[in-house]
Formats: C-alpha cells, sequence, structure tokens
C-alpha cells in the first residue's frame, strides 16, 4: 500500500502549501479581516479527525507527520485571528463581530 500512502501524503502536502502564507498574512497584517475563523476551525477539526482515524485504525505511517503539521499550522493560524482580533477591537475602540 505504498502508493495509497504516497498519494495520501501528497493530498495532505497540497492541502498544506497555503498555510505558511496564511500565516505570514496574519503577522504582517495584524488584523483579523478578511480570514474566517469558522473556516479555520473546520479545517482544524477535518485534521484531528484525520489523526485520529489513523491511531484509531492502527494505520500509522508516515502520513501522520503531514496531518499533525497542518493541524500545528491551522491552530497556529487560528490563534493569531484572536490576537489580531483583540488588536482590530483596541484600534477600534468597539469589539469586532466574527
Amino acid at each position: 500500500m505504498f502508493g495509497a500512502e504516497f498519494f495520501e501524503a501528497l493530498m495532505i502536502i497540497s492541502f498544506g502549501i497555503a498555510w505558511p502564507t496564511s500565516i505570514l498574512k496574519s503577522i504582517r497584517s495584524k488584523t483579523s479581516k478578511g480570514k474566517s475563523l469558522l473556516f479555520m476551525v473546520v479545517v482544524f477539526f477535518g485534521y484531528a479527525f484525520g489523526i485520529s482515524s489513523k491511531l484509531i485504525g492502527h494505520n500509522i505511517s508516515y502520513v501522520l507527520i503531514f496531518y499533525v503539521i497542518n493541524l500545528c499550522m491551522v491552530g497556529t493560524d487560528i490563534v493569531l485571528f484572536f490576537i489580531n482580533r483583540r488588536n482590530d477591537e483596541r484600534n477600534a475602540g468597539t469589539p469586532v463581530a466574527d
């Protein structure tokens, strides 16, 4: 099943390519505007469910590391969202809606 795991890894890597760019945008812009918390949370749980599937199914392979890396990147972007939202609130003087 090396072929299936290889293509699964390529899929996860492909999905993960965008997250470093998103994280950099969050850091540089210092705003939560243009970000969707709901989208990031759904993706976060998707990776968490993928990891759970690997662990429960005893299908632990090198692919698992790519799930974990992506989960960490999405988690980082979620944390940055809340930091930036607080910055938005301070700059505007009023709470910012999601």
